[in-house]
């Protein structure tokens, strides 16, 4: 009798597992908290090595602990099948020879018992015919053994008789199955002993052996989560070697950015981080030598141009003095002399305006203006501006009476002579000057750059054109900001030069470098708007026209309090300076 098998197998689970950690509580719990958080941000360098390392550790894991319970199972489940078919082939081959060909029921009973008390305890199912032709099955367990808890695959195999020939030695083979009963693995067997003799079927139950695989999968699952445990502490370790420098250099560069050029980074080691600092350092160094340099120059100008302006002041007091007996006598003058006069006259104030605008640029540059506020009643201060330069016939106002706002009224009062003045000397009269409240926007205390200003709050989805051609149909709002509109009725201001209106100096045309007034009006005007925390704006009106908006906050005294807190009485300069010519 020789031994032919079929097989089919079962499958082992695995397993893995996590590690959650609590953060302490106490004072330090809020600390902590950020920590974490700031660790577990999905764009967080330290995350990604994290989880690279991770991955590639349970990858690995995975890979040999499937590898290693695989061969495991085969080498388990084929060790303890092969020794069960062993001693049963050999069981039912000495049986033959004590059976006789046909065999009584009592006989096959005592067989399948003698099987079944071997070392591999294992059922027995015997089948048989005795000598009346009556089929006979003896079992050891009738509960779990019979014919019909053979597999029909298995006892089709059994009874094949198979053709003799120089590769096939024998008729009949031994086959063999797993199969599950109850969610217990078995082994089935079956074989026929050849030149008659009973049928044998064996049942073996692997529960032991799956046990055993059970136990296997649970110690490599844990070690699959001790190993990507120790991976992540490590990508931990790894990243915090790597990242606390770079966090180092990211907090000294944000301290250089904020002004503190002192700044310098410790360097230890001779890595690319430390060769990295020290970039740094050098950089932080040549900079901070720049910027005193730079600061030194720009103080030396600027005590050069006040140093100038105050020389400057004593002779054109004398010589404003001579201009004006000058003047008051033009009338008695030779004819030939009274153009030269006159050209005398009107030159000297021009110089007397430029010095008293380059000493208040001075004052600006050096961040030493302050604000002297007071409650002033708007309509009153642009009527008194406008009477005070007998601008009354030109200027039409459309300003409510009863809007107070605690301003500088010496400051104000110098924005609106820019402005109108402007208005009236580059512009088309009539110019209208219209006074309003409106909600205070976002950005209300923030200057804004030259040049037209953008839309914001409600009109955001319009043009300058648009939002100016809406107020004039405004009504007042009680709060909020100051807003006040200076529109003229002539060409308006070319669109190339609308970004430049507030530059110092600035001519839109190259052919006429000369001037009426000073090319700091309009600076100036926007710089007394900063310094309220407000702002000026340039725009076209759509019918025609330059509008120029100045918001101011209808209460100014929190800078003033700033500027009284601020050392040295610095205060941030706003963007947008300008000049008063502007085509």
């Amino acid at each position: 009798m020789t031994a032919g098998s079929t097989h089919g197998g079962g499958a082992g689970e695995g397993n893995t597992g996590t590690q959650d950690g609590a953060p302490s509580s106490g004072g330090r719990l809020g600390r902590l908290l950020r920590r974490a958080a700031g660790l577990l941000r999905l764009t967080s360098l330290r995350l990604r090595l994290v989880v690279v390392f991770a991955l590639v550790a349970l990858t690995a894991a995975v890979s040999a602990s499937g590898i290693a319970y695989w061969l495991n199972r085969n080498t388990v489940l084929d060790r303890t099948q092969n020794a069960a078919l062993k001693d049963f082939r050999k069981s039912l081959e000495d049986s033959a020879h004590t059976l006789p060909v046909h065999p009584q029921c009592s006989e096959l009973q005592d067989t399948a018992r003698q099987m079944a008390a071997g070392p591999q305890n294992y059922a027995v199912l015997l089948i048989g015919v005795d000598r009346e032709g009556k089929e006979c099955a003896a079992t050891t367990e009738k509960d779990l053994l019979t014919l019909r808890s053979v597999p029909q695959s298995l006892r089709n195999a059994v009874e094949q008789v198979r053709p003799v020939d120089e590769n096939n030695h024998a008729t009949h083979h031994l086959y063999w199955q797993r199969k599950e009963v109850g969610d217990v693995p078995y082994l089935v067997a079956g074989a026929k002993v050849i030149g008659g003799g009973p049928t044998g079927y064996m049942m073996k139950s692997l529960a032991t052996e799956r046990q055993d695989l059970t136990s296997l999968g649970w110690s490599l699952g844990i070690a699959t989560a001790l190993a990507l445990v120790g991976s992540a502490l490590l990508a931990q370790a790894a990243a915090t070697t790597v990242l606390r420098p770079v966090q180092r250099l990211g907090h000294a560069a944000r301290q250089l950015g904020e002004g503190r050029l002192d700044t310098r980074l410790r360097v230890t080691g001779t890595d690319e981080l430390a060769d990295l600092s020290r970039t740094f350092n050098r950089t932080a160094e040549r900079l901070q030598q720049r910027v005193e340099e730079l600061s030194g120059r720009e103080a030396a100008s600027r005590r050069f141009v006040a140093d100038m302006s105050h020389e400057l002041r004593t002779p054109l007091t004398a010589i404003t003095a001579v201009t004006e007996v000058l003047e008051e006598e033009a009338d008695s003058l030779d004819p030939m002399i009274a153009p030269a006069v006159q050209l005398v006259v009107s030159e000297t104030r021009r110089l007397n305006d430029l010095v008293e605008n380059l000493m208040e640029v001075t004052r600006f540059d050096a961040g030493t203006a302050r604000l002297v506020l007071d409650d002033v009643d708007v309509a009153d201060q642009v009527t008194a501006c406008i009477d005070a330069r007998a601008w009354l016939d030109a200027v039409e106002l459309d300003a409510d009476r009863g809007i107070v706002a605690r301003l500088d009224p010496r400051r104000l009062d110098v924005i609106l002579a820019n402005l109108i003045g402007n208005a009236l000397k580059h512009g088309g009269s009539p110019v209208r000057v219209s006074v309003r409240t409106e909600p205070a926007e976002p950005a209300a205390a923030v200057p804004a750059a030259e040049g037209p200003e953008p839309a914001e709050g409600p009109a955001a989805e319009a043009g300058p054109d648009e939002e100016a051609a809406r107020f004039e149909q405004g009504r007042e709002i009680a709060g909020g900001e100051l807003v006040i509109r200076v529109r003229d009725h002539g060409p308006g201001i070319p669109e190339e030069v609308l970004p430049h209106v507030f530059d110092r100096f600035y001519k839109a045309s190259a052919s006429r470098p000369r001037s009426e007034g000073s090319g700091l009006g309009l600076s100036i005007a926007q710089e007394n708007a900063h310094i309220h925390g407000g702002r000026i704006s340039a725009a076209n009106h759509p019918e025609g026209g330059a509008v120029f908006t100045l918001r101011l906050p209808m209460d100014a005294s929190p800078l003033a309090d700033d500027d009284r807190a601020a050392p040295g009485g610095q205060r941030p300069k706003g963007a947008g300076e300008g000049t008063e010519g502007r085509r």
